[in-house]
């Protein structure tokens, strides 16, 4: 074989120099002859025709040809492309032929054509023609690791060229990544969206049987909702879920579903997640749906104090759900609300962001706070403002005087849950679909777990500093996690300067004034000698967990050394998770059962790694190992055979239900709405064009008739007809849905949200609202809505030419005009 222009060409492998005769045990063996030879000489190899056998399909011959031959066919458009393809086609004969020799049953080489009438290509460019450009299996599991881990494509491809010498021993190229990527996710959603979450579901499900999910389906079978919490989500929640922060994100996904995140603080002082759930929207039933899957989830147990921002579905939710919950607001956002509700007292007087912010933090006590309330509205003259009205009927959610009555564990705001929300811009992105929202969101999950455990670790290699050497500091040492045992020494070192100021000795209860040195507050601390039970009007340990300052020195006023059991809350402990925690179906959750498997992983790979990298430098080295690997590899799989995985869970019998519903459920509702949080405006609301040729144009609501979610349409005589689906797109407040009556039926504009009109009622236009509709009996005009100041009745069984003679011409450049004032002031 001839090599042109080829000065630096190596020296070629004798053993895969074609020649006739030669045999093959099977087709893909003489492919990869052919291939390799190839390889050696510089040009890239194709199949070419085939003959099969008609009885059983058996490959009689074959021809490979190089994958220059033949010519590019011509084509009807050729040259009106501004940009065309080069031609890679010479007409080149070189070929190989094999057939089938029946009596041995092996293929041979029956005809050979080596010249080629091309360039061929030179061996550093070897691993850039196609047919030498594949990834093998081993490579595209590294490749799925680097996409899982969040590595980007570039980066990835120039990391696995650099660990195996270059890009040219490779074997594929940066766009064969890349295609490998686009084919896989193909393969993934060819089942569509729903089969690919359920089959992702029950592959959770299959690891551990703890994992639960829960989805809602809306009328038409469209998924709407889901909702999902693995095994040590559930062991948290059951361990450290007194308090939880609920709050919703956006741009997490591709269909902009708000992301619902149930968080928490574990015994670390670190965010614990303890479920998540995909929104269609943020509704009252949508709230309470998922806040009774995520109890299900969890056994039924209601955590003592929710925060939450000042959604009102929300609110309406909890009070359904949990009733016996302590519903907290977040300070946070109040104060971000006052910015809008009263951002003229902000701005103009200095001293009311001072006077607001005691009312949330100084006054403890009830008749203390509402003194304050009553004088800032004196003060200011703000008796009539709409803000602090609202603010002050939603006291006992935010007011230190009500909510120092309920645990909170140091949580004042949602500021955890914002933590977090700002942790997923670097895991998810907003163009993510299902399947890949769902690895990423695992990866988020991953840090925050391998940060609880560096703490874990952290409190066994990191012994706290205890600046006074008391029994009760060196017991708490050995209690209280670091974090922890740092807030507690803060208050035993400040006990150290409390006194006691008066008290009142009775046989029941002792009372006791506490006061510290620099502070002017004194505390009122109740003993009880019999029950060995001490309270404080501070009420520290009832909200946070720990013992006061003032607590502690009535305790060694009473000659007690040592921190009592009850006054040590276990979930602030180093123990606060040695704890056997049951499932929602009553079996031990078992959090991580691949623990023997990831174990014996770790310890078996750096070793063959570093066997693999020492067979590579010697030729006899390296065919020893594959030799060995091939003969160990055989034992694996007869092993493997044998003994099956049994961290597999055969759980069919308890998900038939699953199954149903993966069969039922058609697709993801599709979300119409706009990025981030925008309002979504309404066709009403957005500029009109004027069509030429036409004054009376009736009103169009193409956006409303074409929306999905809303409506099903139906033909009836030639007239469309659209009824209200039971499941409605709340979400969408602001957009008037008009209601169509069926096809010779009266108008009944009370069935659909009452006839809402644009901005929720509170602007209506002077030609009434857009609850009329019209049907033309007998007509093949659609129903359509009119600006109208009639009774629908009396438009019944009018034509068109007297329907319109009903509204002059100026009446509906009016109604025009105002439309677009409308779109404008939006």
């Amino acid at each position: 074989m001839e090599v042109e222009n080829n000065d630096d060409s190596q020296k070629l492998d004798t053993d895969y120099i074609p020649k006739l005769g030669i045999e093959f045990d099977s087709e893909q063996e003489a492919y990869d002859f052919y291939n390799e030879c190839g390889r050696n000489f510089g040009f890239s190899i194709r199949k070419e025709w085939c003959n099969k056998r008609k009885k059983d399909g058996v490959v009689t011959s074959r021809k490979f040809t190089c994958c220059k031959e033949g010519n590019k066919a011509p084509w009807e458009r050729d040259g009106e492309n501004k940009y065309e393809r080069a031609v890679t086609r010479t007409g080149c004969n070189a070929h190989m032929i094999i057939r089938l020799d029946k009596k041995k049953g092996k293929y041979f080489i029956h005809s050979l054509e080596l010249n080629h009438n091309h360039i061929l290509h030179i061996p550093q460019c070897a691993h850039m023609m196609p047919s030498q450009q594949k990834v093998s299996k081993a490579q595209a599991v590294e490749i799925d690791l680097a996409y899982d881990s969040g590595i980007k494509l570039k980066d990835s491809y120039e990391f696995m060229a650099r660990q195996v010498g270059g890009r040219d021993s490779l074997g594929y190229t940066k766009q064969d990544q890349k295609n490998y990527h686009y084919s896989k996710r193909q393969k993934e959603q060819k089942c569509g969206e729903a089969r690919s979450l359920f089959k992702y579901f029950q592959k959770q499900r299959k690891e551990n049987p703890s994992f639960y999910y829960a989805v809602q389906l809306d009328a038409s079978k469209l998924i709407t909702n889901i909702f999902w919490a693995d095994a040590q989500m559930i062991v948290d929640y059951k361990l450290i879920g007194d308090v939880v922060s609920f709050d919703t994100t956006y741009r997490t996904n591709k269909e902009y579903r708000p992301l619902a995140m149930f968080v928490g603080f574990n015994h670390h002082r670190e965010s614990a997640i303890f479920g998540a759930a995909l929104l269609y929207d943020e509704t009252i039933d949508t709230f309470q749906w998922l806040f009774e899957a995520f109890f299900e989830a969890m056994s039924g147990k209601k955590p003592n104090t929710i925060f939450t921002d000042q959604d009102p579905a929300m609110a309406k939710a909890i009070s359904l759900v949990m009733p016996n919950t302590y519903h907290r607001l977040c300070k946070w956002h109040l104060m971000q609300n006052a910015l809008k509700g009263v951002n003229h007292l902000l701005r103009g007087e200095d001293e009311f962001r001072s006077d607001l912010d005691a009312c949330f933090k100084i006054w403890e006590e009830e008749e203390e706070f509402l003194s304050a309330w009553d004088a800032i509205l004196h003060k200011y003259n703000a008796f009539d403002n709409s803000w602090l009205q609202s603010t002050f009927e939603v006291k006992e959610k935010w007011a230190k005087a009500y909510v120092k009555m309920s645990f909170s564990a140091r949580m004042t705001t949602t500021q955890l849950s914002e933590s977090i929300n700002s942790d997923l811009k670097d895991y998810l992105q907003s163009d993510y679909d299902i399947v890949k929202f769902f690895i990423h969101f695992e990866r988020l999950l991953d840090a925050k777990r391998y940060k609880e455990l560096k703490g874990e670790y952290n409190l066994r290699q990191k012994l706290p500093k205890v600046k006074i050497a008391s029994p009760m500091l060196i017991q708490a040492t050995h209690i209280y996690t670091p974090k922890l045992f740092l807030k507690f020494q803060e208050q035993y070192e400040e006990f150290q300067g409390a006194f006691v100021k008066e008290r009142v000795e009775r046989n029941a209860t002792h009372e006791y004034i506490v006061s510290i040195y620099g502070k002017p507050k004194d505390r009122r601390v109740i003993w009880n000698p019999f029950e060995k039970i001490v309270s404080c009007s501070c009420r520290k340990f009832e909200r946070i967990g720990i013992l006061c300052s003032h607590t502690l020195k009535i305790l060694d006023v009473m000659d007690i050394k040592v921190l009592p059991e009850k006054y040590i809350l276990k979930r602030w402990t180093k123990d606060a998770k040695n704890e056997i925690v049951q499932d929602f179906n009553g079996r031990d959750i078992k959090a991580d059962t691949k623990l023997k498997v990831t174990s014996r992983y770790k310890f078996l790979g750096p070793m063959h790694v570093k066997l693999i990298a020492r067979a590579s430098e010697c030729e006899e080295a390296y065919e020893l190992a594959l030799g060995s690997y091939n003969e160990l590899s055989k034992k694996i799989d007869d092993i493997l055979r044998k003994n099956p995985n049994p961290c597999q869970v055969d759980i069919n019998q308890e998900n038939s239900s699953d199954v149903m519903i993966t069969i039922s459920a058609k697709g993801l509702k599709k979300k119409q709405g706009c990025k981030g949080r925008r309002r979504i405006k309404s066709c009403l609301e957005k500029p009109k064009k004027k069509k030429k040729g036409s004054i009376h144009q009736p009103i169009q609501t193409n956006q409303c008739l074409q929306d999905k979610h809303l409506t099903s349409s139906m033909q009836v005589n030639g007239a469309i007809s659209y009824n209200p689906l039971p499941y409605i797109d709340h979400s969408v407040q602001d957009l008037y849905i008009p209601h169509f009556s069926s096809v010779g039926e009266p108008c009944n504009p009370s069935s659909l949200s009452q006839g809402k009109s644009i901005r929720n009622d509170q602007e209506q236009s002077s030609f009434g609202t857009f609850e009329n509709s019209v049907n033309f009996n007998g007509m093949k005009n659609p129903l359509v809505p009119l600006p109208c100041s009639k009774n629908p009745s009396d438009l019944e069984g009018d034509d068109i030419s007297s329907l319109l003679t009903k509204f002059t011409t100026g009446e509906i450049e009016a109604f025009s005009t105002y439309l677009r004032m409308d779109a404008a002031n939006s």
